[in-house]
């Protein structure tokens, strides 16, 4: 599951409205909100609540709302009343300070919960096996970290991860945005210090892959549309979109796939070789990170080999380098799996490649 988030300080106008439909056809399915609330905004929370619960229903997106015990008493609401909160279009709730591991078993016989990852202890597992909490419905979901320099290291999520999984729980982590960025600082809202200016599509693939995260939601309330088209392209078709600087149009007209032996240095293409016979060699060019290249016909039976370079590479007169892969998206390089599908999209003001 991927997800996104919504924030109640500001009202929901139709622009925001139309970008949970947006972020739906881009293969998004959850919604995250966040219930502390200020406290001149008290009043107005509850309103914003109720359409954004009924937006989220009519889309079918699971809202998963933050909460705290002051904060619901301060809604006027039951933390126990789960028929109240379900009512407001809220389906699960992400347990914060003040309320005690035995209401969150009642409670998780009754919807989807969320506990801290980083604060669950053992006694904290034990309490909720004693008060036959179910724990298919229990998940533990990693913080945002909105300071610079205060996100989690990612080893330690590992580990953390790793445990938690031992004992049975779905794990999610955020990542940051790369449009809008939630104030008042506004430097990101990642679970891991590593992300904070991550492409967001590179930072949920490498936590999916590789650091034992289930799901992954965006922190912060904005995406740009670059990423947005990647996130539709890898979660509905399946493709991974790359922006790319190149003259060489046929590069775009059609899907490429890694091969599925993955190099070290390179993103082979399979289709390359099987449609280039002859390729003249081109002026002498190092291949940087992010280089497409092709090998000309003084490569022998390697001439149309197609690749991505994910190493800083040597200038080699059997190869032509046509193109390079924007800065933005060379974080994925390292993440492309064998046979994954390749999109290329050209950047506007791409120049320099013959």
């Amino acid at each position: 599951m991927i997800g996104f988030s919504v924030y109640l300080n500001d009202e929901l106008s139709q622009t925001k409205l139309d970008q949970l439909t947006a972020f739906k056809q881009a293969g998004f399915t959850g919604v995250f909100t966040s219930l502390h609330i200020p406290e001149d905004d008290v009043a107005k929370y509850l309103p914003r609540l109720k359409r954004l619960g009924a937006a989220c229903q009519q889309l079918s997106l699971q809202l998963t709302a933050d909460v705290s015990a002051a904060g619901m008493t301060r809604l006027g609401l039951d933390i126990e009343d789960t028929n109240a909160i379900t009512q407001l279009g809220v389906t699960g709730l992400r347990i914060d300070d003040g309320i005690e591991m035995a209401v969150v078993a009642r409670l998780s016989q009754q919807l989807p919960i969320a506990l801290n990852a980083s604060t669950i202890t053992s006694a904290n597992i034990a309490t909720l096996k004693a008060n036959q909490a179910d724990f298919d419905h229990l998940e533990a979901w990693h913080n945002y970290y909105p300071r610079p320099e205060t996100g989690l290291d990612e080893a330690w999520l590992v580990d953390k991860n790793r445990w938690l999984r031992a004992q049975g729980f779905k794990t999610m982590a955020f990542v940051a945005g790369d449009a809008q960025r939630r104030g008042p600082l506004a430097a990101g809202l990642p679970t891991l210090e590593v992300d904070r200016y991550q492409s967001p599509l590179a930072a949920t693939l490498r936590l999916m892959a590789q650091d034992d995260v289930d799901q992954v939601y965006l922190g912060d309330p904005g995406l740009s549309a670059h990423s947005r088209l990647q996130f539709q392209q890898y979660f509905q078709q399946h493709n991974l979109a790359l922006m790319i600087k190149t003259n060489q149009d046929w590069l775009l007209q059609q899907v490429w796939h890694q091969r599925l032996d993955v190099a070290r240095d390179v993103v082979r293409l399979v289709e390359g070789r099987q449609q280039f016979q002859q390729v003249a060699p081109a002026s002498l060019m190092t291949r940087a990170v992010g280089a497409i290249t092709l090998d000309n016909n003084d490569y022998g039976r390697y001439v149309g080999e197609l690749q991505l370079v994910k190493r800083p590479l040597g200038a080699d007169q059997r190869v032509n380098v046509i193109g390079q892969v924007c800065q933005e998206d060379l974080a994925l390089l390292p993440l492309i799996a064998g046979g994954q599908a390749i999109k290329f999209i050209k950047e506007a003001d791409a120049n320099g490649f013959g």
